[in-house]
C-alpha cells in the first residue's frame, strides 16, 4: 500500500461546538474527498472541507461502508463523520467492515456529548477537589437504560435525555432515587442555542413547564446530570453566562471585513451574522492606478498612506498584476489609517511607518502626519489610493503641512444587493438582538437595501459621525465605540451585555435578550444564573 492509495478516517465531530474537533480531524477533513455525514454535522462543518468534496447521507451500516469502501478505492479520503465519537456512537460495526475490507483506515476520537456538554454547562462530574475522599463515582447511561439504574453515590450521567424528560424522574425516584435529588439537564450543549434547567428529580415537570412547554422538541439533543454535582453549576456556570450568550448579531460588512468582527463576538458568545451593505467594484478608468504604480516603482513618491483595507488590497492586486510584489515598496515610507488596514499591509509584507496611536480616521492619520522637511526629505508626494467617494480632509491637511498629495481612485464603493428576504425580515422585525455599525455609510446602506431595524434591536456605533448618521435615521444609539476600533467597538457591546445580565439578576428578574422582548417571540428556557 502506497500514500497514493485511497483510505477511510472515521472521525469524531464531538457535541456541537466546532472549537472540540480534533486538530487531526481538521486536516483530514480538508484533503477529503467523500464525506458521509448527517446533514447537521455536515452543514455545521461544511466550510472545512474542499470545494469538491462529495457530501453524502449515511444508510445502513451496509451501505455506509459500500460506499466508503468504493471511494477508498478510487483514490480518495473517505470521511465518515459521527457526532461525538465514533466508536461510541455506532461506528463499531462500519470500523469492522473496513478493517474486513482490508482497507488503510483511522479513528479520530472526538469528545463525547456526555462529557463535553457538562463542561459547557458548570458542571464538575469528578467533584471539584474540596472532598478529602477523591473523586466521586461517575456512571454514563443511554435514556434507554434508565430503568435498570438503582440508587448510589456519585454523579450520573444520561444521553438521550430529550425524548422523555419528565420521565427520567419518575423512573429514577421508582428506582429508589430521593426524589430531592438534584437534576440538571442541558439542551444544545455546547452551542450558542445551550440552555440548562437546574431542577430535581420530583420537579421535573412543574420545573420544564415553567421554564418552556416545548423544550424537547425545540433544543435537540439533551444531556442530564443527576446527582450533587447539577447543583453546582450556579457558582461554576462559564459559558452561558458570556455576555453576549445566544446574541444574534448583524454586521453589516463583507466577509473580508467581518472576519475579525465575527471572532471576537463568538468570544463573547454572540453568533454573529455577516451582511454585506457595500460592494466593491475596480475603476471605472484604469489609468490612474496605472500611473500610480509606476511613479510607486520610479521613486514619485515619499509616502504612501492607506486609509483602508480595502485600498491596501486594490493595491496589491494591481502591482500583482504587473509581476510585482511588496518589495515595490523599498525606499517609500508606509501610513496605515489604523489597526486593520495595518494588518493588511503586514499580510502583504509591509509594515507601516505611521499608525497613528488615538483616533483610527484620516482625521487622527493626518493629526499623526509630520509636517515636509525640505532638508530631510527629498520628494514632497503622497500617493492616497482611495474610494472614489473618499472625503478631501486629509488632502486639505497634507497640502497645509506642505505635502503634494495625489488622491487616486483605487476602487470604487457600490450598495450591495439585498439580502435574502429572512435577514430582511428577521431586521425589521426584531429577529437580531444587536447590530454594528463601522461607518456612516453602512447605516445608509444597510437601511436602503433591508430597511430600519426593529425598536428593540440594540444600535452600536463606531464613532461620533456614525452615531450622527444613525440618529438622522430615527435610529436609538445604545452603544458607541470608546474609540474608532471595531474591536473596541464589539468590546463596548459586550459590556453593555454583561451590564444588562448583572441588572437582571439584581431585580430577580428572568434573563431576556433583546429579540426575546418584541411582542410574539418565541419563548425560550429561563436560565438560572
Amino acid at each position: 500500500m502506497t500514500d497514493m492509495d485511497g483510505w477511510v478516517a472515521f472521525i469524531g465531530a464531538g457535541p456541537g461546538d466546532e472549537g472540540l474537533l480534533a486538530v487531526r480531524a481538521v486536516r483530514l477533513l480538508a484533503d477529503a474527498g467523500l464525506v458521509v455525514a448527517p446533514n447537521e454535522i455536515a452543514d455545521r462543518l461544511r466550510h472545512l472541507l474542499d470545494d469538491a468534496a462529495e457530501i453524502t447521507e449515511p444508510g445502513d451500516t451496509a451501505a455506509t461502508s459500500k460506499a466508503l469502501l468504493a471511494a477508498a478505492k478510487d483514490g480518495k479520503l473517505a470521511v465518515r463523520l459521527h457526532e461525538g465519537d465514533p466508536l461510541l456512537n455506532g461506528g463499531a460495526a462500519e470500523v469492522a467492515a473496513v478493517a474486513r475490507a482490508k482497507v488503510r483506515y483511522e479513528v479520530v476520537p472526538g469528545m463525547p456529548a456526555s462529557t463535553a456538554v457538562p463542561a459547557y454547562a458548570g458542571l464538575p462530574l469528578a467533584g471539584d477537589g474540596s472532598s478529602a475522599e477523591g473523586p466521586d463515582e461517575l456512571r454514563v447511561i443511554h435514556m434507554s437504560e434508565v430503568s435498570r439504574v438503582t440508587h448510589g453515590p456519585g454523579t450520573l450521567i444520561v444521553t438521550g435525555a430529550e425524548t422523555a424528560p419528565v420521565d427520567l424522574g419518575k423512573m429514577l425516584i421508582a428506582a429508589g432515587w430521593p426524589d430531592a435529588t438534584p437534576l440538571a439537564l442541558t439542551w444544545g450543549g455546547t452551542t450558542t442555542e445551550q440552555q440548562t434547567v437546574l431542577t430535581s428529580l420530583g420537579r421535573v415537570g412543574p420545573d420544564l413547564k415553567a421554564a418552556g412547554a416545548s423544550v424537547a422538541t425545540t433544543y435537540g439533543q439533551a444531556v442530564a446530570v443527576v446527582g450533587e454535582a447539577a447543583a453546582k453549576k450556579t457558582r461554576m456556570s462559564w459559558f452561558e453566562t458570556k455576555p453576549l450568550f445566544g446574541w444574534r448579531v448583524l454586521v453589516p460588512r463583507t466577509k473580508e471585513q467581518a472576519a475579525v468582527v465575527s471572532e471576537r463576538l463568538r468570544e463573547y458568545g454572540a453568533v454573529p451574522e455577516e451582511v454585506p451593505t457595500i460592494a466593491v467594484e475596480p475603476p471605472r478608468t484604469p489609468q490612474q492606478m496605472e500611473r500610480a504604480v509606476k511613479g510607486l516603482v520610479t521613486g514619485r513618491y515619499q509616502w504612501v498612506a492607506f486609509t483602508s483595507a480595502n485600498a491596501v488590497k486594490a493595491v496589491r492586486e494591481k502591482l500583482e498584476e504587473y509581476g510585482l510584489d511588496a518589495r515595490a515598496f523599498a525606499g517609500v515610507k508606509v501610513a496605515a489609517v489604523g489597526e486593520q488596514t495595518a494588518k493588511s499591509l503586514l499580510a502583504f509584507g509591509i509594515r507601516p511607518d505611521l499608525v497613528p496611536e488615538g483616533q483610527q480616521s484620516a482625521e487622527g492619520l493626518a493629526d499623526s502626519w509630520p509636517p515636509f522637511d525640505d532638508v530631510l526629505d527629498p520628494i514632497n508626494r503622497v500617493l492616497l489610493p482611495r474610494a472614489d467617494i473618499a472625503t478631501e480632509a486629509l488632502v486639505s491637511r497634507l497640502t497645509e503641512l506642505g505635502w503634494e498629495p495625489e488622491d487616486v481612485t483605487a476602487y470604487r464603493t457600490v450598495r450591495a444587493a439585498p439580502p435574502p428576504q429572512p435577514v430582511r425580515e428577521a431586521i425589521k422585525g426584531g429577529g437580531f438582538d444587536a447590530v454594528l455599525f463601522t461607518s456612516s455609510s453602512t447605516v445608509r446602506n444597510l437601511v436602503g437595501i433591508a430597511g430600519k431595524p426593529h425598536a428593540v434591536t440594540i444600535i452600536g456605533v463606531i464613532g461620533p459621525q456614525t452615531a450622527k448618521t444613525a440618529d438622522d435615521f430615527g435610529l436609538r444609539v445604545d452603544v458607541q465605540s470608546p474609540q474608532p476600533s471595531v474591536l473596541e467597538l464589539v468590546d463596548a457591546l459586550a459590556a453593555f451585555g454583561a451590564q444588562q445580565r448583572e441588572t437582571a439578576a439584581a431585580n430577580g428578574d428572568p434573563l431576556r435578550r433583546p429579540s426575546e422582548r418584541r411582542r410574539g417571540a418565541r419563548k425560550r428556557l429561563a436560565i438560572k444564573p
